[in-house]
């Protein structure tokens, strides 16, 4: 298992868009990804699970990654965080 932490860097959060970057980045991983928020813990490649985590600017998430290419999973979706989602 791999844990990481990021924070939400692009001004708008985590909306429709940032959302669908992710869910697209990660289905062709084989292992579960989840993020976690607080309490709340979502399955990463659930559009709707991304959504309804309300993850506004300076929120902080975890990163959850559990089984093969797992280290990969991570630091693609870590790059994704660092890069605002190309949005700015």
């Amino acid at each position: 298992m791999t844990e990481k932490i990021v924070k939400v860097v692009n001004r708008a959060g985590i909306h429709a868009r940032p959302s669908a970057i992710l869910v697209q980045a990660t289905k062709n991983f084989k292992c579960n990804i989840y993020f976690e928020k607080g309490s709340i813990k979502i399955n990463a490649k659930s559009i709707m699970g991304i959504i309804t985590l309300g993850a506004a600017y300076g929120t902080e998430l975890k990163i959850i990654t559990d089984g093969e290419g797992e280290e990969s999973a991570a630091e693609t979706i870590v790059k994704l965080f660092e890069s605002k989602f190309e949005e700015e």
